[in-house]
């Protein structure tokens, strides 16, 4: 099951909103074949493994990090291969909880004839697919906030200097990160300092849907977002007031024929989060790397769409009474408010400490 889990992993990026699937076939102490679910819309991870088996594998034991399905959607039913190539045992890691599975696949096999047991490293096959248990449960994405901070918690200096808080090793680490999930969103703020690209720089990564909060649609013609979204998809959040502005429908017009989608929100003046991640959802956009400064991330945690934090931490003391935070907005009131974070992973990444956890809402 531990190489099942790195198999599937292989998957990440590519499979969006699918799950990571790893299978290893194994006969008599060997291990025959092993597959994964590769790309969206392609072959699952058992049919990949059991198609590529070098001799025959009737007798043979399935491990798979996720139950197998049972319905046709964009490929046949993995419980049918499974049951055709008269596989004797599965080990599953975890079951799925889309509703078209649910159970219904291991009912399957057993009524096969086949024996199967369940739970086989259960948290880590949950933890691989936290993002696709999100959202087939709640049709939202899954939001990762991530930031780099001094050990005394800028962001950056007063001066807006920022380049680099936090060491090439953690830097490059974040691409990791732009490879894994769908899409990546920053505030205008962001756009107006950095001119970023939000792109994922590394060897056969995919790059993310860059997402603004623009309120007001102040983001600049010609800036790099604007110029590349024919080639990397660019999405506008603003308020309705903006959008129905009629000063704006010159700058709207420009934004689209650039080929960016605007999503217009309620309210007169900020981007409405939640209905935001409602339509992102809608488009099957399951995950967000939220990439944010001190008032997106404060507005992301007051609304509550935050599922996970990576809090990068760079062992220098900038100092400064008007240095930026990661976290701004009005603040807890007491200490009891706080945002607390559970399931903490604490890891060295060169120079630098990376902090992982889920928060907890009061």
């Amino acid at each position: 099951m531990r190489r099942a889990l790195e198999l599937a992993e292989q998957g990440a990026g590519h499979t969006n909103p699918n799950p990571m699937v790893g299978c290893v076939v194994v006969k008599d102490g060997r291990i025959i074949s092993e597959g994964y679910h590769e790309r969206y819309g392609g072959f699952h991870a058992e049919r990949n493994a059991l198609t590529r088996c070098a001799e025959d594998p009737a007798g043979a034991d399935l491990y798979v990090t996720l139950e197998p399905c049972c319905h046709h959607g964009k490929t046949p039913p993995c419980t049918d291969i499974i049951i055709e190539k008269q596989i004797a045992r599965v080990f599953v890691g975890s079951t799925d909880s889309n509703p078209l599975v649910a159970g219904k696949g291991i009912r399957l096999l057993r009524e096969a004839g086949i024996e199967v047991d369940t739970g086989i490293l259960e948290d880590e096959c949950l933890r691989l697919n936290e993002v696709f248990f999100h959202f087939i449960e709640t049709k939202l994405p899954f939001v990762v906030m991530k930031y780099a901070m001094s050990l005394d918690g800028k962001i950056a200096c007063a001066t807006g200097d920022s380049k680099w808080v936090t060491g090439e090793a953690a830097r490059e680490y974040v691409h990791e990160l732009r490879r894994r999930y769908r899409g990546i969103m920053v505030g205008i703020g962001t756009v107006l300092a950095d001119d970023p690209m939000l792109n994922c720089r590394i060897a056969g990564g995919v790059d993310p849907i860059r997402i603004v909060c623009d309120s007001r649609l102040r983001i600049p013609a010609g800036c790099r977002l604007v110029r590349t979204a024919r080639e990397i998809p660019v999405i506008v959040a603003c308020s309705h007031t903006a959008y129905q502005s009629e000063r704006n429908n010159a700058k709207i017009r420009q934004l689209q024929d650039a080929g960016i989608q605007i999503i217009p929100t309620s309210g007169s003046h900020g981007v409405n989060l939640k209905e935001l991640m409602a339509e992102l959802g809608r488009q099957d956009i399951d995950s967000i790397l939220l990439e944010g400064g001190g008032t997106l991330n404060s507005s992301a945690l007051d609304e509550r769409i935050v599922s996970k934090v990576y809090a990068y931490i760079s062992p220098k003391l900038i100092g400064g009474r008007d240095a930026p935070t990661p976290v701004s907005g009005m603040g807890a009131d007491r200490m009891s408010e706080a945002v607390q974070l559970r399931d903490l992973d604490i890891r060295s990444i060169g120079e630098d400490l990376c902090i992982r956890g889920y928060p907890v809402y009061r």
